[in-house]
């Protein structure tokens, strides 16, 4: 397991985010690249939801969802969310601060095609949020999108892609025993640069 200097932190967050990432996704348990999606709608109303690393880079971190969606409308109209990996196996958390953007077409598109069908298929079928009378009706709508399509590829729906967290603040944590733990914040400074501050637990 990678051992991190939290005295002597780097410039930027990246590597050592991409360290902990590909340690993370080589856990033995299901969805390690899972991440808390955290958003405040027009009225104030904070939410939180689990959601899928799907990407990332300099330009942040990458998810995908229905863009009429409860998350998508709060993302809106604030413009904003924050991230949390959490792994509990190794002690570790990662927390993002940053603005949001819909990621390109190109990239939506790509990733849609390489979904299973019925994932497919189920994205045309779920208006996400809305009310839902039963499961059969959920069924039957997905039904009707396969016999739509009647075995062609499947497009992306219009609705649906991914949003880009942009990487405005990021803080590293490492728990140790007796709560001793370490912790490095990011913030970034301009386009290309971080300033590094160590924090109290």
């Amino acid at each position: 397991m990678t051992q991190f200097d939290f005295d002597d932190p780097p410039a930027s967050p990246l590597a050592w985010m991409e360290a902990w990432f590909a340690e993370g996704d080589a856990l033995d348990v299901p969805n390690p690249n899972a991440m808390y999606l955290a958003t405040v709608d027009a009225d104030g109303t904070p939410s939180v939801r689990t959601v899928l690393r799907r990407g990332f880079d300099k330009r942040g971190v990458v998810f995908y969802t229905n863009y009429e969606s409860r998350k998508s409308l709060a993302m809106i109209a604030s413009g904003r969310a924050s991230v949390l990996f959490h792994w509990d196996q190794t002690d570790r958390q990662i927390r993002i601060e940053g603005r949001i953007s819909q990621v390109e077409p190109e990239v939506s598109d790509a990733y849609f095609a390489a979904r299973h069908p019925e994932s497919q298929l189920g994205a045309w079928a779920s208006q996400q949020s809305k009310s839902l009378s039963n499961r059969s009706q959920f069924e039957q709508e997905v039904e009707a999108m396969r016999v739509k399509f009647s075995g062609a590829p499947v497009p992306r729906p219009p609705f649906w892609g991914g949003y880009r967290v942009s990487l405005d603040a990021v803080e590293i944590w490492q728990g140790h025993p007796h709560r001793l733990h370490d912790r490095v914040r990011w913030t970034a400074s301009d386009e290309d640069g971080f300033a590094a501050t160590r924090l109290y637990p």
